[in-house]
Parts: structure tokens; sequence; C-alpha cells
């Protein structure tokens, strides 16, 4: 194992050209890793991370994926330490792993981590995490009401998949008779096996270009400034305790028991720390969220979403371990964000959104050029399934967007994958190709009017899909209680719903909690999924009219909205549009408004 570099520093322009390589290393690696896959959740929705590390697990680099996989991986690599010694890795190996309790994001995210070797020596890793269709669990592809983290399905805890190069075929054989759909995740493990491969020859053929001091040196460095360049945008923030509340639908078994969510983030200098004491207990099912795998990894992001962002700094920040650095993140043991062996943590994500969007909140006051409005933060995660004629399951994960809350500058982007997700939709020429699934309706959300504001909030999303054969479905959400917030006298968002209807009778509608688990369903069963909606920035009697006028065209919203909300009259043209703004009448009409105010 080699041991951190000398205190020799790397001139700036070798400096640039590791940095630059170190990146491409880490895009390439996801590149093989989704191209390469089989499951449209990796290979379409690219739901994956990857990147390289060094012994002592820091991010050397990171591709640019979702960022709960890579900010995930050092996790990862401390879980696998304690059942793989350094003295025991050799070149040629391939560790496995996926334990939410030693370091895992969750379950269903396998990583695949191979050791890099130079000149004799070991120093660093390879490594990717993809999430898999399915590892056996109680219900098909995802699950939530569970007892127990060992009803998650499969728990690999950094075990050897190869070992010198020879792979261990019984543990192939365990892995593959222990999935529903064998074909995709033995497929899609190939391809992260790829990857890692890829990721130990480039790696190598970097220490051999540079020499492996100045490599090493060179990392220290990019890492470095990184969390210098952190450090100085939370310098800039007064020192201070600032805190936002929230709370959760229920666990997905006990209904209409809400789970209270907290966030203190307490800024002291140039560090941070993010304390979600005060949150919900653990609870009895898979709606917990392994503490260093997903919580840690939600508070990294948001600090350096809102304080790095690459649009909104002139610098090159890379994405490294150094951003992680200046952030501390406690939860107690036995609460939601920090639960206690056996305990089930597979259904973890809508949790990880909300602390996100807390931290958002609480920021406001001393970050308002930076933050947003409430956003939808929470996640839809549906896996459909069923068995073919032939005894053979087939599943499908499906990650719907939502709606971002309105922001210093401009309107909240509508369906999009807000916050933490990052991850791509899922054509529906691929769905209708492969599954007995077909897409009804898939829009912009019209039920509702976006959140008000001089800069509104983002619509959200609909799409309904039609079972064709009998099946099974889990959904995996929240937020139909707690409603975005708008901010700076801006208006709140929408909350979502869930329903299910059969196409032959469509006034027949169901509606069903935000989560639930194996919900049995017919041919011709439409589950309708309707995302939240993000809250307003800013006054709305500050909106430009003819940003109101757009909405209004767009049928986002209505003539008597624009009226009691925004303040703005228009009248009736035969211009091809319909409408144009009266402007002495806005102005009358938003004078009244505030008066009344």
């Amino acid at each position: 194992m080699t041991t951190p570099s000398d205190s020799k520093t790397v001139d700036p322009i070798t400096l640039q050209v590791i940095s630059g390589a170190l990146h491409s290393i880490a895009e390439q690696m996801g590149s093989v890793l989704y191209r390469m896959s089989y499951s449209s959740i990796i290979r379409e929705s690219q739901d994956l991370g990857a990147g390289l590390f060094d012994t002592r697990f820091n991010t050397l680099c990171e591709s640019d994926s979702t960022p709960m996989h890579i900010g995930s991986l050092p996790g990862y690599l401390r879980g696998i330490e304690k059942s793989i010694p350094f003295d025991a890795w050799k070149p040629g190996d391939c560790a496995i792993h996926n334990h939410p309790y030693f370091g895992a994001s969750h379950s269903p995210d396998i990583a695949i981590v191979m050791p890099v070797f130079f000149d004799g020596d070991l120093v660093g890793f390879a490594a990717n995490t993809a999430h898999h269709v399915d590892i056996g669990s109680a219900t098909p592809g995802l699950i939530i009401d569970v007892p127990d983290v060992f009803a998650e399905g499969m728990l690999l805890n950094g075990v050897k998949l190869y070992e010198e190069g020879k792979r261990n075929e019984a543990l192939w054989k365990y892995i593959r008779d222990n999935t529903r759909v064998p074909d995709l995740v033995m497929g899609d493990l190939e391809a992260q096996i790829a990857s890692a491969e890829l990721g130990v020859r480039r790696f190598g053929e970097l220490l051999a270009s540079y020499g492996k001091s100045t490599v090493l040196t060179a990392c220290d460095q990019l890492m470095d400034y990184s969390e210098a360049m952190l450090r100085r945008e939370i310098a800039k923030i007064p020192d201070g305790e600032y805190t936002a509340e929230g709370f959760l639908d229920d666990d997905g078994r006990n209904r209409g028991k809400t789970l209270p969510v907290k966030v203190t983030v307490r800024v002291a200098g140039d560090g941070v720390e993010v304390d979600l004491t005060g949150s919900s207990p653990q609870v009895p099912t898979a709606f917990n969220v392994p503490f260093e795998g997903s919580t840690k990894v939600a508070c990294y992001f948001i600090f350096r979403a809102l304080l790095l962002d690459t649009y909104t700094n002139h610098e090159h920040i890379p994405q490294n371990e150094g951003s992680f650095r200046p952030v501390k993140v406690t939860a107690p043991e036995g609460t939601i964000f920090n639960p206690i062996m056996p305990a089930a943590a597979e259904a973890r994500f809508c949790q990880i959104q909300r602390v996100a969007d807390l931290v958002i909140k609480a920021l406001a006051p001393v970050l308002p050029d930076k933050v947003t409005a409430g956003n939808s933060a929470t996640l839809s995660f549906a896996a459909y399934s069923g068995v073919r004629p032939s005894g053979d399951y087939w599943v499908f994960l499906e990650v719907n967007e939502a709606a971002m809350g309105g922001r210093p500058r401009s309107d909240g982007p509508d369906t999009v994958e807000e916050l933490m997700r990052n991850t791509r939709n899922n054509p529906l020429e691929d769905l209708g190709m492969h599954l007995p699934l077909i897409c009804d309706r898939y829009e912009v959300r019209d039920d509702v009017m976006p959140g008000a504001g001089k800069f509104r909030g983002g619509c959200g999303v609909v799409k309904s899909q039609r079972f064709l054969t009998p099946g099974f479905m889990t959904h995996e959400s929240d937020r139909h209680e707690d409603v975005p917030w708008g901010i700076f006298g801006g208006g709140p968002g929408s909350v979502g719903a869930l329903t299910i209807h059969n196409a032959g009778a469509p006034a027949d509608v169901h509606h069903h909690p935000a989560k639930f688990s194996g919900l049995r369903v017919e041919a011709g069963d439409v589950a309708t999924y309707i995302s939240p909606g993000g809250g307003g920035y800013g006054d709305p009697l500050e909106r430009d009219p003819g940003k109101v006028l757009d909405d209004l065209l767009d049928d986002f919203i209505t003539v008597e909205h624009a009226h009691d909300v925004y303040g703005v009259v228009f009248d009736a043209v035969d211009d091809g549009y319909g409408f144009t703004v009266n402007g002495a009448a806005t102005v009358a009409r938003r004078a009244a408004l505030s008066a009344e105010r």
C-alpha cells in the first residue's frame, strides 16, 4: 500500500493536465458501463456512478452521473476493507459489495471494485456502482414493507468475484440463481466489470506517463484545492444555526402517521455541520436511510450544488473528495437517517431528497441569491413486473420526473430530475418494444396552477402506464401531504398523487398512497403518477406581465388566476393568440392588490 504523497508540489500546467485526465477516465468508465449494460435503469436512465480512489479511499475523480452513486463509493470501500484488508488484494482481483450497513448506499446499488497496482504497489482502486433491476427481494424490483434488511434480497459483503483474474463461479451462479431477471443482472455486472477494468488500465497508463509520485501528489493538490474552494464559499455565510422542518407521509405501512424531518445547519468559519437530530425514529419498514452510504452523501451533495455549481463559478473545481471534507453530518443512531441493524433500508431516496430541500430552506435567509423555493424533493420510483407465459419474470424500473421551485433569476424547471436524482427518462419506444406495458399519457401536469411568484415554480409531470397482462407494482414515493413551500413572498407548489383505474372503466379511479409494495394489477389497469410541483420565488406582483401571458398561452394558468394572483389583466384580441396584456389595467390591478395586503 502506498503512503500519502510527499510535500513536493506539481506545477500548474501538469496539474491541470492530470486533472483533465482523471475526469476523462471517470467519464470513460461511466460511458462503458451504461453503453454495455442490459437493463434500462442503467442503459437509459444511467442510474450509476464510476471513479478512481486512492488507498485512503479518497475520491480522486467521478463520472458526471447520479450524485448518490459516486459520493457513496468511499463508504463502500471502507466497508469492503473490513472483509478484504489491504494485504489481501492481488492484481486481477474484483470485489462485489452492496451491504447497507457496511457503507453501501442501499442494497440494489451493487459496487464492483478492482485494485490498481503500479510497480508492485497497491496505489488505489477503480470502482463503480449501478442500480440493479432485481436482487431477489421480497417483491420484484423494489421493496418497502418488509421486516428487516435480510428481506431486501442478496447481501454481498465485500466478497471477491474474481481472484487474480479467475472468476468465482460458485458466487457467479449464486447471484444468477437469486434474481428474477438473471440475463439483465448478469449482463449489467459484466458491464460493471468492463468499466472497472478500463479504470484500472487507464489509471495505470496515467501513472506510467507522469510517474507515481507526480500523479499522487497532483491528486492531493487537487483535493486540497476543491476543499479550499468550498471552504471559501462556506466562510461567506454568516456563522450561526439555521433550521428547517418538514415531514414525510408515512413509512409505507402505518398510514396516517407522518414522519418528522428536522434539519439544523451550523456554520462556523469555513466549516459546516448538518444535524438531523429531531427527525423520526427508525421505522419498521424499509423506509430508512443507510447513514454512511446515503445520509452523508446527500449532505455533501447539497453544499457542492449550492456553493460550487459549475455554471455559477468562474473557476473549474474538480469533483473529488475535497468537497466532502468541510461538511460534518450528524444523525443519532436509531433514527430514520441512521438506523440500527437489522432494520431494512432499501427505500431511502425520498428522505434524502427532503434533507437536501430542507438544507436549502434553512439557508435561504442568508443565501437568497443561491437557493430555490420548495422543490418536489421526492422520488417516483416504480417497479412494474409480471410473469411471461414461459414462466420467466419481466421487471421494469422507472424513475419519473418532477419539478423544481422558482429560482432567484428564473422560473423553476418543469418536469425534470431535480436535486439528487440526475437520471434520464426511459424512451417510451424502448418500453413498448420489450415489455407488456403501454404509456397512455406522458405530459406536463395541468390540474393545478404552478407555484406563483416573481419566478414561478416548475410544473410537475403526469405519466400513465397501462398493463397489457396481469402483473405487480411497487411504488416508492412521497409528498402527497407536505406542500413544497413558496419563498420570499412566493406561493406554495402542489403535492403529488397516484391513481389506478382500468381502461375498461375509466370513471372508477382509485387513489393510492405514495408508497406501496407488491400491488396486484390486472390487464388494462392504468397507473397514473402525478408529481408535486415547485413553489414560487418572490412576490407574484413583481412577475413580468409578458411571462404571465406566456404561461396563459401555454395553458399553465387561467385568465382568472392571472387577474387574482398576479394582478395581470388581459384583453381579448384576434391576433392568432387570443390575448394581450392591458398595461394600464394591470398597473391599477396590482396597486389594488398591494393595497389590500
